[in-house]
C-alpha cells in the first residue's frame, strides 16, 4: 500500500518507466499495471468545468454578489495604485504603505473608496467578461483540444468585450480617485468637496459634465486602446499560466489534496506573473485616462522624467491587490462553477 502511494507522486514518464520494468522483470505485474497507472495519474488532473456543464440561474446570481464582496475588499489598494502611477517620481508617496497612511490621515475611511459607486458598475463587465470567455472557449473546443489556445483566444476575446463597458466607468472613477489627493490638479476643473452626499453623487456628476464638456463622448474612451494594450496581453497571460501552474502543482502534491487548494496557489502565482509583464502597459493607460497626451506622448514622456524605472510604478500596490484578488476570484469563481454545476454533473468532479 505504502509504494502504490508512493506512485501517485511520480510525473506520467517516471510512471512509464516504473511501469515498464515492472513489465520486462515480473512478466506482469498483478497489481499495477499501465491502465491502472495512468487511470490514477488522470484521476489526479484537475478537470475543467466548461460552460455547458453549469446553471446559468445560479451563476449569474451567486456571481455578481460574490464580485461584488471582492471588489469592496480590494479597492483601497487599487485606488492607492493609481494614485502611485500618476505622481511624478515620489512626489506625494514615497510607496504604497506611505500612500495608504496619508489617505487614511487626510481622508479618512472614505478617501480610501473615493469613486466606489461609480466603478462598482464594472460589475458589468466582469459578468460580459466571463460569459464571453467561457463561449469562446467552448467555440474553440470545437476546432481544438489545447488548453492553452482555447485560454489564449478566449482571454483575449473577453478582454476586447469587457473593456467596452469598463472603460468609460475606470476614466470617471479615477479622476474621483484623484480629486482627494493635495494638490492635484488635473484635466478637469473640481470644486471643493463638502459633505457625504457631495462626495458620493455630486462629484460624479461634475467629472461626467467636464469630462463631456472638454472631450464630447470620445472623453469617456480615453485611453480605451491603452486598455486593449494591457488587458488582452494580461488576459493571454493570466488564463494559460493559471492552468498551466495548477497542473504543474497537481503533478507533484499529495493525492488527497482538495482541487480547490491546487487552484488556490495557482490563481495569485498567475497573478503575480501577469501583472509583472504588462505593469508597464497599466502606468501608460492610468496616465492616458487622466491626462491630455497619447499613448507614445505619455511613454516617451514617463521615459524622459523617470527612465525605465518609472514603468514599475505602483507595482508593488498592484501585485498586493491582485494577488489577494485572484485567490478570492479563483477560489469563487471555482466555488461558484461547481455550486452551478449541473445536478447530473456533480459526480463527476471532484472537489
Amino acid at each position: 500500500m505504502l509504494r502504490l502511494c508512493s506512485y501517485l507522486q511520480h510525473t506520467p514518464a517516471q510512471l512509464q518507466e516504473e511501469c515498464n520494468r515492472f513489465s520486462e522483470g515480473f512478466g506482469r505485474s498483478p497489481w499495477l499495471s499501465k491502465t491502472r497507472v495512468f487511470k490514477m495519474q488522470e484521476e489526479r488532473n484537475i478537470r475543467i468545468i466548461e460552460w455547458e456543464d453549469m446553471d446559468k440561474k445560479k451563476f449569474y446570481s451567486v456571481g455578481l454578489l460574490m464580485a461584488l464582496t471582492i471588489r469592496l475588499g480590494v479597492y483601497p489598494i487599487v485606488l492607492i495604485r493609481t494614485r502611485l502611477q500618476v505622481q511624478k517620481g515620489r512626489s506625494h508617496y514615497k510607496g504604497t504603505s506611505d500612500a495608504f497612511s496619508k489617505i487614511l490621515k487626510s481622508e479618512g475611511i472614505r478617501g480610501l473608496y473615493r469613486g466606489f459607486l461609480v466603478n462598482s458598475f464594472t460589475l458589468i463587465s466582469g459578468q460580459s467578461y466571463v460569459t464571453t470567455y467561457e463561449l469562446v472557449r467552448m467555440y474553440i473546443s470545437r476546432y481544438s483540444d489545447n488548453n492553452a489556445i482555447k485560454s489564449i483566444v478566449a482571454g483575449g476575446s473577453a478582454s476586447i468585450v469587457a473593456q467596452s463597458f469598463v472603460v468609460p466607468c475606470d476614466v470617471i472613477s479615477q479622476h474621483l480617485m484623484m480629486a482627494g489627493q493635495k494638490g492635484y490638479r488635473g484635466r478637469l476643473e473640481m470644486s471643493q468637496i463638502t459633505g457625504t452626499t457631495r462626495q458620493n453623487f455630486g462629484q460624479a456628476k461634475e467629472v461626467i459634465v467636464n469630462i463631456f464638456k472638454i472631450d464630447g463622448p470620445r472623453g469617456f474612451y480615453r485611453g480605451y486602446l491603452a486598455a486593449l494594450l494591457m488587458y488582452i496581453p494580461h488576459s493571454a497571460v493570466w488564463w494559460p499560466s493559471y492552468h498551466f501552474f495548477a497542473e504543474q502543482i497537481s503533478k507533484w502534491t499529495p493525492s488527497e489534496w482538495p482541487h480547490l487548494i491546487i487552484q488556490g496557489i495557482a490563481g495569485p502565482m498567475a497573478a503575480i506573473t501577469a501583472s509583472t509583464v504588462t505593469n508597464p502597459m497599466d502606468v501608460i493607460k492610468t496616465r492616458v485616462q487622466v491626462g491630455d497626451k497619447s499613448i507614445s506622448d505619455t511613454f516617451r514622456q514617463l521615459l524622459r522624467e523617470e527612465g525605465a524605472w518609472g514603468f514599475t510604478k505602483g507595482l508593488t500596490a498592484r501585485i498586493l491587490s491582485t494577488a489577494p484578488t485572484a485567490l478570492a476570484l479563483v477560489v469563487g469563481y471555482e466555488t461558484l462553477k461547481k455550486i452551478s454545476l449541473k445536478e447530473e454533473l456533480v459526480a463527476t468532479r471532484r472537489w
